[in-house]
Formats: structure tokens, C-alpha cells, sequence
């Protein structure tokens, strides 16, 4: 683990969901797990479950979860997503707004998602990146929480970290790479665009008519951030090598191949496709459409 604060510093940002201001005075006797996250990262949205199973099976126990927020695209500065954010994903703990990533500069944190264990004292144990290591995380809760109360009777392990170890990590040997599309991070040559679009720094947008995007890709899941334009609605069509997608469909595409779009968010778009080299099209007419970064599963 690189060097970081070694206790817990002052949360100092923009806004808190779920929670008044807290601060390591607040937290002093408790095991604090700081979560940071982004509501449209995909690696986020799959830790989530077991980050909400610890609060669930531990805050009784002296666990405080932390989840704090910076925003990797402008629109997630918007306090109205970030709260239907919290809405959707079922958030109950302390939920705080770091905007100006003021937070995430003093932790020296560099990555979605990260969470940093500190324990009883305020002294941080542990740092992990990224997703899996469910189990070792857990673990380290349920001893930091003996530690600081030893005749504390834990409940067994929760059922999401004993399933995680149980089946383990899946494989992502070969599946496309996390693909932006904006103009500042985009890599030419990895999709193409039809119709009138604009290149922004973070995006693509749909000036006017209807526009294609199409992208080659080898995976098994593909997912979309996404943001619908200025009338906060948008449909697009879903294709998949050329023909209107079927079983192949991810969770937000209906039966007919369109996916409905009322936020700016990530949008699940392919699930259960071969392992083979596919061809995803998106057409829409609508004005304004932002495709903002595409991200794949096995």
C-alpha cells in the first residue's frame, strides 16, 4: 500500500445525503469504511451490493460506511442526479458530495471505486481498488469491529462475500477495453459515428437528424453512460451485428430493441452475448444525445 494519511482527515465537502456533516470526532469508536464512488461506473455499481450488506449487517456493531461521491463527468455534479443516484441503488448510509474532489486529493485517492478501512482510532488499516477482494475486505471489518469491542457477537459472514468466494472473480481475458468516446480520452479508429454528431472533450453529441454509433467489440456484457440531451428523455435502437438486438438484450432495452432513456446514466445494453466478435449500432434522432464511455463484462 503507497503512503497515504494515516488517520482519518476532516470530510470536507460539498454536500451530504443521508447524514448531517460528519466528522473524525463524530467517528472516533467506530470502524469507518469510506467508500468512493461514481454512479455511473460500472466496477462501482458491482461492488455496491456487498458496500450495502456491511452497513445492513454491521452499523449495529459499531461500522459507520462513508460512501463519498466525486463525479467523473459534469453531470454528475448535479445535485438532482446524485440524489435519484442514491434513490436508485437503495443508499441508506451517509452519503457525502465531493464535487471539487477536495476529499479524494487529501486520501491521494487516483481511482472508481476505492475504499480505505480506518479503524477504531482512526487509523487507516487498509486500502482496496477496484472490484472483488469482498471476502478480505469483510474480514478485516469483523476483526477491526472485535478489536474495538471484544465480546462483540458477530453475525456470520453475509451471504454476498460468502457467494463471492464461493465463485470467485470472473474472467475478463480478452473482452474490449472500457472505451471513451469523448474527444479528451477517445482513441481513434475504436468506433464510428453516422449522421451530424459534435466531439466534446467528455462526449459525442447528436446535433440534429438521426445519428448512428457503432462500435466493434468482444464481450459478453456491454454497458453505455449516457446522457438523453435537454428534454431529459431519448430512445434509441439497439442493433447487434446489423438486426435489431433479441435475447441478447441488456436490462434497459425493451423487447422491441429500444432503450428508453429518462436520465443521465449508465444504461445496460448487451447481456448474455457469445464470446465472439459482435458490432453494436445505436440509432437515435435525438437532439442533443451524449455517449459518453462504453464498458463490457464477460
Amino acid at each position: 500500500m503507497r503512503q497515504m494519511a494515516l488517520q482519518l482527515p476532516p470530510i470536507t465537502v460539498e454536500r451530504w445525503v443521508n447524514s448531517p456533516p460528519l466528522t473524525p470526532d463524530d467517528l472516533r469508536g467506530r470502524v469507518v469504511l469510506v467508500d468512493i464512488w461514481e454512479y455511473t461506473c460500472v466496477n462501482w455499481i458491482r461492488t455496491a451490493p456487498y458496500v450495502k450488506a456491511w452497513h445492513r449487517d454491521y452499523a449495529d456493531l459499531g461500522l459507520t460506511v462513508i460512501g463519498v461521491h466525486a463525479p467523473e463527468f459534469e453531470f454528475g455534479r448535479d445535485a438532482a442526479n446524485i440524489d435519484r443516484a442514491v434513490r436508485d441503488h437503495g443508499l441508506t448510509y451517509p452519503v457525502a458530495l465531493d464535487n471539487d474532489f477536495t476529499f479524494w486529493r487529501i486520501l491521494r485517492n487516483d481511482a472508481w471505486p476505492a475504499k480505505y478501512l480506518f479503524d477504531a482510532e482512526g487509523r487507516l488499516v487498509d486500502r482496496w481498488v477496484g472490484e472483488g477482494a469482498y471476502e478480505r475486505v469483510e474480514s478485516e471489518i469483523r476483526r477491526l469491529l472485535e478489536v474495538r469491542a471484544p465480546r462483540t457477537g458477530l453475525p456470520p459472514v453475509s451471504p454476498e462475500a460468502a457467494a463471492f468466494a464461493e465463485v470467485g472473480e470472473p474472467s475478463y481475458v480478452g473482452i474490449t477495453p472500457e472505451t471513451y468516446v469523448g474527444a479528451d480520452r477517445g482513441v481513434p479508429g475504436t468506433f464510428t459515428v453516422t449522421g451530424d454528431w459534435l466531439s466534446g472533450g467528455e462526449y459525442v453529441e447528436l446535433v440534429s437528424g438521426t445519428g448512428e454509433l457503432a462500435l466493434p467489440f468482444n464481450a459478453g456484457e456491454v454497458n453505455l453512460v449516457v446522457d438523453p440531451g435537454p428534454t431529459g428523455r431519448a430512445e434509441v435502437r439497439v442493433l447487434l451485428d446489423g438486426e435489431p438486438i433479441g435475447g441478447e438484450r441488456g436490462a434497459d432495452v425493451d423487447a422491441d430493441g429500444v432503450a428508453h432513456l429518462d436520465r443521465a446514466a449508465m444504461v445496460r445494453l448487451v447481456d448474455g452475448a457469445s464470446r465472439d466478435d459482435h458490432l453494436l449500432g445505436l440509432v437515435t434522432g435525438q437532439s442533443g444525445f451524449r455517449a459518453y464511455v462504453f464498458t463490457f463484462g464477460p
